[in-house]
């Protein structure tokens, strides 16, 4: 088991002909991913060729999802056509929309929000590394890599990961990893104002896989989200929860890294996530580099 992708999952790359979705169409091709079309609009009927693979491109994704069957998409398209992009896969039905463009307009986003209300399609980011199911055997090969993340840094195994930020995402799965412990699916949901999945979203599916067997769960400055997760783990997960919370140092009113990493009227800082986590029985870490080791501490592992 694992939420949301599988090593079978069929997908489907917006943007797949340029440098930036070229690059990670072929990183993911090698970790064994089934890409099994792209779309660019203008380009239907080339094909884009990595190795021994020769991947369809058409100019739509509801052409693309009818004729291979695809079910996610991952959105490597520019900021001023990336909304488009996201509602042509609500308009396709798609399962999974995964956008990896940074810099989307929150009107556009708002949008975006506006029209997915009611609709079958889950969004993940924009503006995050996407989402990793790690496969068997070395460099996890046969999992489903979606998006920029580092597939070797994964191994199969039992903890969930989510966090806002792309680069702490790596550094847990890494020290996981280097410790022996693998994971079951890593979901970077990204750190803009306005997304799709929420920790708190991703929490409820970690606690109902039945191979996920604690979790690690990153946030930021910003927002009430980290908060939420932790009211609704201390009332209905079970599991170990370690988390981290970057931002402990932001003065207030400066924006930091992500566009949603802002503290606005007194809330959303660090001392508020941490201590809303602490109550409910997650284990904080206080630097990133013991992220790992205060999971497997909390866990009961070390």
């Amino acid at each position: 088991m694992s939420i949301l992708v599988t090593s079978q999952t069929r997908v489907l790359i917006q943007g797949i002909t340029g440098s930036f979705g070229a690059k990670h169409a072929q990183l993911s091709l090698d970790y064994g991913s089934q890409i099994v079309a792209g779309v660019t609009p203008g380009k239907g009927g080339q094909f884009f060729e990595h190795g021994t693979h020769k991947v369809p491109i058409f100019d739509t994704v509801e052409e693309a999802a009818h004729q291979t069957g695809a079910t996610v998409s991952t959105v490597f398209v520019p900021p001023p056509f990336a909304a488009d992009a996201i509602l042509e896969c609500v308009d396709a039905g798609l399962d999974l929309v995964v956008a990896i463009t940074e810099g989307i307009p929150i009107n556009d986003m708002i949008r975006v929000k506006q029209k997915m209300h009611g609709s079958a399609t889950r969004l993940i980011g924009p503006n995050c590394p996407g989402i990793v199911t790690p496969g068997e055997g070395v460099h996890s090969h046969g999992g489903c890599r979606i998006g920029i993340a580092p597939g070797y840094i994964h191994k199969r195994g039992n903890v969930g990961v989510v966090s806002r930020s792309g680069t702490l995402t790596y550094e847990a799965v890494f020290q996981l990893t280097s410790r022996g412990y693998g994971q079951s699916t890593c979901v970077g949901i990204g750190g803009d104002p306005v997304n799709g999945t929420s920790h708190l979203d991703v929490l409820r599916l970690f606690n109902e896989d039945p191979e996920t067997e604690a979790i690690i769960l990153i946030g930021e400055i910003g927002g009430s989200a980290e908060e939420e997760a932790a009211q609704w783990a201390a009332a209905h997960c079970k599991k170990p929860i370690a988390g981290f919370i970057a931002g402990t140092t932001a003065p207030p009113g400066r924006r930091m890294g992500h566009a949603g990493a802002i503290v606005s009227g007194g809330k959303g800082t660090a001392e508020g996530k941490i201590a809303a986590m602490k109550a409910a029985g997650i284990a904080v870490a206080e630097t990133p580099s013991v992220m790992a080791e205060t999971l497997l501490r909390h866990w009961g592992k070390l």
